[in-house]
Protein backbone atom coordinates (compact mmCIF):
# COMPACT_ATOMS: atom_id res chain seq x y z
CA UNK A 1 0.00 0.00 0.00
CA UNK A 2 1.28 3.43 -0.98
CA UNK A 3 1.97 6.14 2.19
CA UNK A 4 -0.03 8.79 2.66
CA UNK A 5 1.63 11.93 1.31
CA UNK A 6 0.31 14.02 4.19
CA UNK A 7 -0.48 13.72 7.49
CA UNK A 8 -4.53 13.94 8.07
CA UNK A 9 -5.68 16.77 10.30
CA UNK A 10 -8.38 16.48 11.71
CA UNK A 11 -11.00 19.83 10.84
CA UNK A 12 -12.55 22.03 13.37
CA UNK A 13 -11.03 20.16 16.42
CA UNK A 14 -11.49 22.89 18.86
CA UNK A 15 -14.93 23.23 17.81
CA UNK A 16 -15.91 19.68 18.33
CA UNK A 17 -14.26 19.82 21.46
CA UNK A 18 -16.71 22.51 22.73
CA UNK A 19 -19.24 21.00 21.23
CA UNK A 20 -19.15 17.93 22.98
CA UNK A 21 -18.32 19.85 26.34
CA UNK A 22 -15.51 17.33 26.66
CA UNK A 23 -13.65 19.47 29.17
CA UNK A 24 -17.31 19.59 30.98
CA UNK A 25 -17.42 15.35 31.03
CA UNK A 26 -14.14 14.05 32.55
CA UNK A 27 -15.07 10.60 33.03
CA UNK A 28 -17.52 10.72 29.78
CA UNK A 29 -18.52 7.83 27.50
CA UNK A 30 -17.95 9.06 23.86
CA UNK A 31 -18.09 7.36 20.87
CA UNK A 32 -15.83 8.44 17.33
CA UNK A 33 -17.91 6.47 14.60
CA UNK A 34 -15.46 7.24 12.06
CA UNK A 35 -12.85 7.16 13.64
CA UNK A 36 -9.61 7.77 10.73
CA UNK A 37 -6.21 8.29 12.14
CA UNK A 38 -7.99 8.84 15.47
CA UNK A 39 -6.97 13.01 15.67
CA UNK A 40 -10.53 13.76 17.52
CA UNK A 41 -10.44 10.75 19.40
CA UNK A 42 -7.03 12.05 20.99
CA UNK A 43 -8.13 15.32 21.71
CA UNK A 44 -11.25 14.04 23.21
CA UNK A 45 -9.13 11.70 25.88
CA UNK A 46 -6.98 13.98 26.36
CA UNK A 47 -8.95 16.64 27.42
CA UNK A 48 -11.28 14.54 28.99
CA UNK A 49 -8.81 12.23 31.34
CA UNK A 50 -11.18 9.75 32.48
CA UNK A 51 -12.79 9.58 29.69
CA UNK A 52 -13.75 6.28 27.63
CA UNK A 53 -13.79 6.56 23.67
CA UNK A 54 -15.02 4.05 21.32
CA UNK A 55 -13.92 4.04 17.60
CA UNK A 56 -15.31 2.65 14.41
CA UNK A 57 -13.81 2.91 11.19
CA UNK A 58 -14.68 0.97 7.62
CA UNK A 59 -11.04 1.12 6.91
CA UNK A 60 -8.54 -1.01 8.66
CA UNK A 61 -5.74 1.27 6.93
CA UNK A 62 -6.76 3.41 9.14
CA UNK A 63 -7.55 1.81 12.08
CA UNK A 64 -4.07 0.53 12.71
CA UNK A 65 -3.05 4.31 12.04
CA UNK A 66 -5.15 5.07 14.85
CA UNK A 67 -4.58 2.06 16.87
CA UNK A 68 -0.58 3.52 17.06
CA UNK A 69 -2.15 6.84 17.95
CA UNK A 70 -4.51 6.42 20.45
CA UNK A 71 -1.91 3.21 22.33
CA UNK A 72 -0.82 5.90 25.08
CA UNK A 73 -4.12 5.93 26.25
CA UNK A 74 -4.50 2.45 26.92
CA UNK A 75 -7.59 0.64 28.04
CA UNK A 76 -9.55 4.30 27.86
CA UNK A 77 -9.68 3.54 24.20
CA UNK A 78 -11.59 0.45 22.09
CA UNK A 79 -11.47 0.43 18.71
CA UNK A 80 -13.77 -1.85 16.17
CA UNK A 81 -13.36 -2.30 12.61
CA UNK A 82 -16.69 -1.73 11.91
CA UNK A 83 -19.25 0.72 10.41
CA UNK A 84 -21.30 3.34 12.23
CA UNK A 85 -24.37 1.53 11.20
CA UNK A 86 -23.40 -1.23 13.49
CA UNK A 87 -23.53 1.29 16.77
CA UNK A 88 -27.14 -0.35 17.90
CA UNK A 89 -25.31 -4.06 18.15
CA UNK A 90 -21.55 -2.72 19.23
CA UNK A 91 -22.33 -0.02 21.43
CA UNK A 92 -24.54 -1.37 24.33
CA UNK A 93 -22.45 -4.05 25.52
CA UNK A 94 -19.21 -1.36 25.60
CA UNK A 95 -21.16 0.62 27.40
CA UNK A 96 -22.10 -1.28 30.09
CA UNK A 97 -23.47 0.20 33.13
CA UNK A 98 -23.62 3.65 31.94
CA UNK A 99 -26.70 5.32 30.33
CA UNK A 100 -25.90 6.49 27.20
CA UNK A 101 -23.07 7.99 25.06
CA UNK A 102 -21.83 11.85 26.22
CA UNK A 103 -20.97 12.41 22.43
CA UNK A 104 -20.79 10.83 19.39
CA UNK A 105 -18.83 12.35 16.76
CA UNK A 106 -19.41 11.48 12.63
CA UNK A 107 -17.03 13.07 10.30
CA UNK A 108 -18.24 12.23 7.21
CA UNK A 109 -16.85 11.76 3.87
CA UNK A 110 -13.33 10.93 2.96
CA UNK A 111 -9.70 11.41 4.61
CA UNK A 112 -6.76 13.09 3.48
CA UNK A 113 -4.93 9.64 3.76
CA UNK A 114 -7.58 8.02 1.96
CA UNK A 115 -7.19 10.54 -1.26
CA UNK A 116 -3.32 10.17 -1.30
CA UNK A 117 -3.26 6.98 -1.23
CA UNK A 118 -3.66 5.98 -5.02
CA UNK A 119 -3.78 2.56 -4.80
CA UNK A 120 -7.27 3.50 -3.01
CA UNK A 121 -8.69 5.46 -6.20
CA UNK A 122 -9.94 8.33 -4.71
CA UNK A 123 -8.12 10.42 -6.47
CA UNK A 124 -7.99 11.44 -10.33
CA UNK A 125 -5.25 12.77 -10.25
CA UNK A 126 -3.43 10.04 -9.23
CA UNK A 127 -2.82 6.90 -10.95
CA UNK A 128 -4.94 4.08 -9.71
CA UNK A 129 -7.23 1.19 -10.01
CA UNK A 130 -11.19 2.41 -9.64
CA UNK A 131 -11.63 0.88 -6.40
CA UNK A 132 -12.88 3.84 -3.99
CA UNK A 133 -14.16 1.26 -0.93
CA UNK A 134 -13.89 2.32 1.77
CA UNK A 135 -13.40 -0.93 3.43
CA UNK A 136 -11.31 -2.55 0.81
CA UNK A 137 -11.57 -6.14 2.61
CA UNK A 138 -15.31 -6.10 1.87
CA UNK A 139 -17.15 -7.60 -0.85
CA UNK A 140 -18.82 -4.78 -1.92
CA UNK A 141 -19.42 -3.15 -5.46
CA UNK A 142 -16.18 -1.06 -6.44
CA UNK A 143 -16.00 2.12 -8.91
CA UNK A 144 -14.73 -0.35 -11.36
CA UNK A 145 -17.86 -2.54 -11.70
CA UNK A 146 -20.27 0.94 -11.68
CA UNK A 147 -17.94 2.33 -14.78
CA UNK A 148 -17.54 -0.99 -16.69
CA UNK A 149 -20.69 -2.84 -16.41
CA UNK A 150 -23.69 -0.80 -15.70
CA UNK A 151 -25.54 1.07 -18.48
CA UNK A 152 -25.18 4.42 -19.27
CA UNK A 153 -28.49 5.56 -18.26
CA UNK A 154 -27.67 3.79 -14.56
CA UNK A 155 -24.29 5.30 -14.71
CA UNK A 156 -25.83 8.79 -15.48
CA UNK A 157 -28.16 8.70 -13.19
CA UNK A 158 -25.99 7.98 -10.24
CA UNK A 159 -23.13 11.06 -11.59
CA UNK A 160 -26.11 13.49 -11.48
CA UNK A 161 -28.04 12.20 -8.07
CA UNK A 162 -24.88 11.87 -6.14
CA UNK A 163 -22.32 14.71 -7.95
CA UNK A 164 -25.09 16.95 -9.27
CA UNK A 165 -23.18 16.64 -12.52
CA UNK A 166 -25.29 18.18 -15.01
CA UNK A 167 -23.09 16.82 -17.89
CA UNK A 168 -23.77 13.39 -16.47
CA UNK A 169 -25.78 12.09 -19.67
CA UNK A 170 -22.92 12.89 -21.97
CA UNK A 171 -20.25 11.30 -19.40
CA UNK A 172 -22.31 8.16 -19.50
CA UNK A 173 -22.00 7.74 -22.91
CA UNK A 174 -18.52 9.02 -23.44
CA UNK A 175 -17.47 6.20 -20.35
CA UNK A 176 -19.55 3.83 -22.52
CA UNK A 177 -17.57 4.27 -25.66
CA UNK A 178 -14.40 4.28 -23.65
CA UNK A 179 -15.09 0.37 -21.93
CA UNK A 180 -12.97 -1.15 -20.87
CA UNK A 181 -11.43 2.19 -18.22
CA UNK A 182 -9.63 0.31 -15.25
CA UNK A 183 -7.92 3.33 -13.54
CA UNK A 184 -8.25 6.49 -12.35
CA UNK A 185 -6.30 8.72 -14.65
CA UNK A 186 -8.41 7.00 -17.94
CA UNK A 187 -11.12 7.55 -16.06
CA UNK A 188 -10.76 11.52 -15.92
CA UNK A 189 -8.97 11.88 -19.34
CA UNK A 190 -12.17 10.25 -20.48
CA UNK A 191 -14.34 12.87 -18.37
CA UNK A 192 -12.14 15.67 -19.87
CA UNK A 193 -12.64 15.11 -23.09
CA UNK A 194 -16.56 14.48 -22.75
CA UNK A 195 -16.96 18.05 -21.67
CA UNK A 196 -16.43 21.22 -23.91
CA UNK A 197 -17.35 25.01 -23.18
CA UNK A 198 -16.57 27.37 -20.09
CA UNK A 199 -13.98 25.56 -17.68
CA UNK A 200 -15.30 25.11 -13.84
CA UNK A 201 -12.60 26.45 -11.27
CA UNK A 202 -12.54 22.53 -10.28
CA UNK A 203 -11.62 19.44 -12.60
CA UNK A 204 -13.96 18.00 -14.82
CA UNK A 205 -13.64 14.64 -12.89
CA UNK A 206 -14.35 16.27 -9.33
CA UNK A 207 -18.49 15.29 -9.18
CA UNK A 208 -18.23 11.93 -10.82
CA UNK A 209 -15.79 10.62 -8.56
CA UNK A 210 -17.51 12.43 -5.47
CA UNK A 211 -21.00 10.18 -7.18
CA UNK A 212 -18.74 6.97 -7.86
CA UNK A 213 -17.33 7.16 -4.49
CA UNK A 214 -20.63 8.11 -2.31
CA UNK A 215 -22.46 5.30 -4.55
CA UNK A 216 -19.77 2.52 -3.98
CA UNK A 217 -20.15 3.22 0.02
CA UNK A 218 -23.70 3.97 -0.04
CA UNK A 219 -22.94 6.78 2.16
CA UNK A 220 -26.65 8.94 1.70
CA UNK A 221 -27.94 5.92 2.99
CA UNK A 222 -25.96 5.21 5.70
CA UNK A 223 -26.20 8.57 6.95
CA UNK A 224 -29.91 8.69 7.02
CA UNK A 225 -29.74 5.51 8.74
CA UNK A 226 -27.31 6.27 11.46
CA UNK A 227 -28.68 9.40 12.55
CA UNK A 228 -32.01 7.78 14.23
CA UNK A 229 -29.79 5.11 15.66
CA UNK A 230 -27.27 7.46 17.60
CA UNK A 231 -29.79 9.45 19.15
CA UNK A 232 -31.28 6.46 20.45
CA UNK A 233 -27.87 6.01 22.45
CA UNK A 234 -27.03 9.58 23.84
CA UNK A 235 -28.30 9.68 27.35
CA UNK A 236 -30.39 12.36 28.12
CA UNK A 237 -27.98 15.72 27.60
CA UNK A 238 -26.12 14.02 25.37
CA UNK A 239 -24.83 15.36 22.03
CA UNK A 240 -24.11 14.08 18.48
CA UNK A 241 -22.01 15.88 16.73
CA UNK A 242 -21.38 15.39 12.56
CA UNK A 243 -19.02 17.25 10.14
CA UNK A 244 -20.39 16.94 6.54
CA UNK A 245 -18.45 17.67 3.59
CA UNK A 246 -20.23 18.76 0.80
CA UNK A 247 -24.80 19.92 0.28
CA UNK A 248 -26.00 16.23 0.38
CA UNK A 249 -25.09 14.90 3.52
CA UNK A 250 -25.44 18.42 5.20
CA UNK A 251 -28.78 18.46 3.97
CA UNK A 252 -29.94 15.15 5.53
CA UNK A 253 -28.40 15.75 9.21
CA UNK A 254 -30.17 19.50 8.83
CA UNK A 255 -33.51 17.75 8.27
CA UNK A 256 -33.30 14.61 10.48
CA UNK A 257 -32.26 17.39 13.10
CA UNK A 258 -35.20 19.68 12.38
CA UNK A 259 -37.30 16.70 11.98
CA UNK A 260 -36.37 15.28 15.64
CA UNK A 261 -36.71 19.08 17.45
CA UNK A 262 -40.04 19.15 16.28
CA UNK A 263 -43.22 17.55 18.58
CA UNK A 264 -45.40 17.31 15.29
CA UNK A 265 -44.42 16.13 11.96
CA UNK A 266 -48.01 16.09 10.39
CA UNK A 267 -48.85 18.02 7.32
CA UNK A 268 -49.14 21.66 8.11
CA UNK A 269 -53.09 21.47 6.83
CA UNK A 270 -54.01 18.54 8.77
CA UNK A 271 -55.88 19.73 11.74
CA UNK A 272 -55.57 17.29 14.24
CA UNK A 273 -52.30 15.84 15.25
CA UNK A 274 -52.33 11.80 14.50
CA UNK A 275 -48.32 11.28 14.20
CA UNK A 276 -47.48 11.18 18.16
CA UNK A 277 -44.06 12.36 16.97
CA UNK A 278 -42.73 14.10 20.08
CA UNK A 279 -39.26 16.23 20.15
CA UNK A 280 -36.18 14.11 21.47
CA UNK A 281 -33.31 16.68 20.49
CA UNK A 282 -32.82 20.48 20.65
CA UNK A 283 -30.63 21.66 17.94
CA UNK A 284 -27.34 23.71 19.30
CA UNK A 285 -26.58 24.95 15.83
CA UNK A 286 -29.00 26.79 13.99
CA UNK A 287 -26.28 27.30 11.43
CA UNK A 288 -23.45 25.39 11.07
CA UNK A 289 -20.32 26.12 12.18
CA UNK A 290 -17.89 26.35 9.40
CA UNK A 291 -13.82 26.71 9.64
CA UNK A 292 -12.09 29.98 10.17
CA UNK A 293 -10.35 31.63 7.68
CA UNK A 294 -6.84 30.20 9.95
CA UNK A 295 -7.86 26.73 9.90
CA UNK A 296 -8.75 26.87 6.07
CA UNK A 297 -4.90 28.17 5.26
CA UNK A 298 -3.40 25.20 7.08
CA UNK A 299 -5.77 22.78 5.91
CA UNK A 300 -7.32 23.56 2.40
CA UNK A 301 -9.12 20.02 2.34
CA UNK A 302 -11.39 22.00 5.60
CA UNK A 303 -13.33 24.41 3.51
CA UNK A 304 -16.24 22.45 2.47
CA UNK A 305 -16.91 21.37 6.20
CA UNK A 306 -19.93 21.93 8.00
CA UNK A 307 -20.60 20.99 11.76
CA UNK A 308 -23.96 20.08 13.32
CA UNK A 309 -24.88 19.66 16.74
CA UNK A 310 -27.77 18.59 18.12
CA UNK A 311 -28.18 17.44 22.13
CA UNK A 312 -30.97 14.44 23.40
CA UNK A 313 -33.75 15.43 25.62
CA UNK A 314 -35.35 13.94 28.78
CA UNK A 315 -37.46 11.84 25.94
CA UNK A 316 -38.82 8.12 25.51
CA UNK A 317 -36.62 6.55 22.57
CA UNK A 318 -38.51 5.66 19.24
Amino acid sequence: MTSPAAPHISVLLDEVLHALRVAELPGGCFLDGTLGAGGHAAAILAAAPQARLLGLDRDPAALALAADRLAPFGERAALRHASYEQIAEIVPSWLGNAPGLDGMLLDLGLSSMQVDDAERGFAFMREGPLDMRFDSTSSEITADDIINTWDAESIADVLFRYGEERHSRRIAQAILKARPIHTTRELAGVIEHAQYGPREKIHPATRTFQALRIAVNDELGAVERVLPLALNLLRPGGRLAVISFHSLEDRIVKHTFKAEATDCICPPRQPICTCGHRARVRIITPKPIQPTDAEIAVNTRSRSARLRVAERLESKKL
